[in-house]
């Protein structure tokens, strides 16, 4: 018989985009491992089933500012370090298990620190199995009863199985059994003591719903990844040391460069799946004959003692479980040897190596060298991961640097084909580790949102289910009644016991020697008994005949009575044919209405995906213009808390100005009313005067030439008493003013002085004196067109301005002048009633002088009017 050939796992053989089906996040678990002593600090602390808070030692401080943070990391769920192996095992292995024996490709691996308990999680302990035995466990207590024999299922080199005939497989059991040595532990063999304890699982957990008429067999093998090279842990070779390079001196070469032993090579299968081309895969029987397989192949593995770990892992570890299963024919005997009816799937479990500081586990040299390898394969994986996030977030399409590193590159199909991915971070809670344990949680929580296909169900074969069952009950049923009518069970046997019988009914022959030429006894008593058999036969061939006859007579019997129940059953057949007709027809119709409707759905399904993208384009059109709707709000809102201060402050600005006008316009109009009043005086005065002559007025140029002393400030009469000085007090002394007097000012030594109390008196104006006062005051003096000095003060309000500086705005200016008393002197009428002639004139210019008082007076002065006054000479008429 001809050996199938079959492919794995069930992909599609060309290389398309990946269909839009569903995806599911990779699971990330965290597992927390206990405290080696009960005095270390710890810094994870476990807050519910899928938290955990990190925290920084005492003394330390993540931000340079002196910031005391906590932080918290989301899991699948967190496994605290009272929780054991059977707990981890059944929320992260166990449904890897299952939908292995459904057909399903999986990846679990464990990832951390060095000296996390990521080996101790996967291998187990003495007394305490991981999850690599309890898978095994699982598998073989789920697929017991159902395995195939040995050799029936074979691996090629090309990633695919072959399954060969009974044959074949029977040669090559009998070539294993030849072998001396057997390459593999068999399953009388006592199981070593050194592992006996990890694979003594007592939980015999199994998968509830195994295809009971499928055969399955179990392959496994074990890799590892040392220094970016890929080598065969089960391989018989002897195992090739690490060289170092020579030069033509026949001398090492002092770089360091070495010589690294043979790498076995990835490839690419035609379902674009990798594998390890030429490596070690065995088929296993049972649990304890793949454990002891594994643990073969664990002695090779690279381990060092360095500070951080006595047992550090220096390698990447994959054990791999390949289950091949293909269905039984129609009889339930045989494996079926169609190709597209067998599937191999895989499950992948990978022990990562920590990543470690070289400056914490003072590494030098191979250790060193190693070091560098592992965390530069962590930082290919942690790459890899983000790109892929990038792209499944935001729908850039940027090329993951698979090949940047084996262990990536291995594990290329699950990423971007399908699969169920675990991850199990291990970390370790005391202080030392808590900045490579945030990384680890960094690179954790990242991974949770990258996404990977959802692995599609096997298809059915089409046999009826059960036939594994019916065929051995059938063959049971045969031995039981064979051995109750207490025949042989063999066809054979019985044929050749029925003859036997036959022949025992013959009368038995005499002898037949001839001692004698005159025996006359031996040939008569031989005739008889022949001719006894030959009536004996001829009586068994007649009744042979009638047997015959009535056996013909029953048969034909019984073709009539098969041809009458054929006919009837033609019958019901022809109709049972139109009904199926009718079914069909039916059938079609259903269909083409299915299709039809199929059709509309589509239809109303591009539809309804059209009305979709409208509703998304309105909404984000909504929510911008809602958002610009907004914007303008706030600005209208700051626009008008703008203009309203704006407002207040004119307001305010223009109230105060209204108030200084009214102010003013009021002392005007009271100016001018005593101006009135005092011309109404003075013209009463000079009415009721007495009038005798007539004063000639003095010329113009006679005046002129009259000399006019004036001094600065008023000599003081020498018999005067003294008299104290009076300050002249400012209308607005109750405010805090700056009194600014520059150095220049001269002082007046007058009677009267402005006074301001509570004043600042500065030299310059400067910044400081403003921001403590809200009045501002100038002195300043100029020399007057008569010689006189004229002193004015500059009075304004001080502001602050928007920039948060000063500012003043001047409102009122007071003018402060002496005279001399000898500039003009008002005369009054003489007690001589002879007054000469310069009297009279002298009378004539005091009342022409009296007419044309003027009074000057500035806005905002509280000193009275008549406080400056000025006289002019009138022009005398031709």
């Amino acid at each position: 018989m001809k050996a199938a050939r079959v492919k794995t796992p069930r992909r599609p053989a060309l290389k398309k985009p990946p269909a839009p089906g569903p995806k599911d996040p990779v699971g990330v678990y965290c597992r927390v491992r206990p405290l080696s002593r009960q005095d270390q600090e710890c810094c994870i602390e476990v807050i519910s089933e899928t938290t955990v808070q990190i925290h920084p030692p005492d003394g330390y401080r993540v931000f340079r500012n002196g910031e005391y943070r906590e932080t918290q990391y989301s899991f699948k769920e967190v496994f605290g370090t009272l929780v054991v192996q059977k707990d981890v095992f059944d929320v992260v292995a166990k449904p890897l298990v299952e939908d292995l024996i459904r057909g399903k490709n999986g990846l679990l691996f464990t990832y951390g620190v060095t000296g996390s308990g990521k080996t101790h999680t996967m291998t187990g302990s003495p007394g305490d199995g991981g999850l690599l035995p309890r898978c095994l466990d699982m598998i073989f207590n789920s697929i017991g009863p159902f395995q195939a024999k040995r050799f029936v299922f074979k691996l090629d080199d090309k990633n695919g199985v072959d399954v060969q005939c009974e044959v074949d497989a029977l040669l090559e059991r009998q070539k294993r059994d030849a072998m001396p040595v057997p390459k593999t532990p068999s399953g009388k063999r006592q199981i070593d003591p050194e592992f006996a304890d990890m694979i003594n699982v007592q939980d015999h957990c199994k998968v509830d719903e195994v295809d009971e008429d499928n055969v399955y067999s179990v392959f496994v093998s074990y890799i590892e990844i040392y220094n970016n090279y890929i080598y065969d842990l089960l391989e018989e070779a002897p195992f090739e040391q690490i060289k170092p390079k020579w030069n033509s001196c026949n001398t090492p070469v002092r770089n360091g460069d070495f010589i690294p032993p043979q790498s076995k090579i990835l490839r690419e299968d035609q379902n674009h799946n990798m594998y390890v081309t030429g490596c070690t895969e065995v088929e296993v029987k049972s649990t304890e004959e793949a454990f002891e397989v594994f643990w073969r192949g664990q002695k090779k593995r690279r381990i060092a003692n360095t500070q951080l770990n006595r047992e550090s892992s220096r390698s990447h570890s994959v054990f791999i479980i390949k289950l091949a299963q293909a269905p039984l024919d129609a009889d339930g005997d045989n494996v079926l040897q169609e190709k597209e009816q067998i599937t191999l799937s895989q499950l992948s479990l990978v022990d990562l190596a920590g990543s470690e500081r070289t400056n914490r586990t003072k590494a030098e040299g191979n250790r060193l060298r190693e070091a560098g390898n592992i965390n530069q394969s962590l930082m290919t994986l942690r790459t890899c991961i983000e790109v892929l996030r990038e792209n499944q977030m935001y729908g850039t399409n940027k090329m993951v640097p698979y090949r940047d590193s084996k262990l990536t590159h291995l594990f290329k199909n699950y990423f971007d084909g399908e699969g169920k991915v675990r991850m199990i971070v291990c970390v370790n809670p005391k202080a030392e580790d808590y900045e490579e344990s945030l990384q680890v949680m960094r690179f954790a929580e990242m991974t949770q949102e990258v996404e990977v296909a959802r692995p599609v169900d096997r298809p059915l074969c089409g046999l009826t289910p059960g036939r594994r069952f019916r065929n051995q009950a059938f063959k049971e049923e045969l031995a039981r009644k064979l051995e109750m009518r207490g025949g042989p069970i063999n066809g054979e046997t019985e044929e050749q016991s029925a003859s036997e019988i036959f022949l025992q009914n013959f009368p038995p022959l005499p002898s037949c020697e001839l001692l004698d030429p005159n025996d006359d006894q031996t040939l008569p008593k031989l005739i008889e008994v022949l001719e006894k058999r030959h009536k004996l036969r001829q009586m068994l061939s007649d009744e042979f005949a009638k047997n015959v006859l009535a056996f013909k007579t029953t048969l034909q019997e019984f073709d009539s009575s098969v041809i009458s129940k054929e006919n009837y059953i033609q019958g019901k057949l022809s109709e049972k044919e139109k009904t199926i007709a009718g079914q069909k027809m039916e059938l079609e119709r259903l269909e083409k209405k299915i299709k039809t409707l199929e059709y509309k759905i589509e239809i109303l399904e591009k539809t309804a995906t059209i009305y979709e993208e409208d509703k998304r384009n309105l909404q984000q059109e909504l929510e911008s213009k809602s958002q610009k709707l907004q914007r303008q709000a706030s600005d209208k809102r700051r626009l008008e808390a703008r203009l309203q201060g704006m407002v207040a402050e004119t307001t305010m600005k223009w109230e105060k100005e209204c108030e200084r006008r009214v102010a003013a316009k009021q002392l005007e109009m009271q100016n001018k009313l005593w101006v009135k009043d005092e011309k109404l005086k003075q013209l009463k005065a000079i009415v009721t005067e007495p009038k005798n002559e007539k004063p000639e007025r003095p010329s113009r140029e006679r005046d002129r030439e009259k000399p006019i002393q004036r001094s600065v400030s008023p000599s003081p009469v020498p018999n005067a008493p003294p008299v104290r000085l009076r300050h002249r007090r400012s209308r607005s002394a109750g405010e805090r003013w700056v009194d600014h007097k520059p150095p220049s000012n001269l002082p007046t030594d007058t009677v009267m002085q402005p006074h301001v109390p509570h004043a600042i008196t500065v030299a310059a104006a400067s910044e400081k004196a403003l921001a403590k006062c809200d009045k501002y005051m100038l002195t300043h003096q100029e020399l007057a067109s008569d010689g006189e000095i004229e002193t004015k003060l500059i009075k304004g309000d001080v502001f602050k301005t928007r920039g948060g500086g000063q500012a003043v705005q001047f409102t009122e200016i007071e003018t402060l002048k002496q005279e001399s008393p000898t500039g003009r002197k008002r005369r009054s009428s003489p007690s001589n009633p002879d007054p000469p002639e310069d009297a009279a004139d002298s009378e004539w210019t005091d009342v022409e002088t009296r007419c044309s008082v003027a009074v000057e007076m500035r806005a905002g002065s509280a000193l009275g009017p008549g406080y400056q006054h000025h006289a002019q000479p009138k022009r005398r008429k031709p």
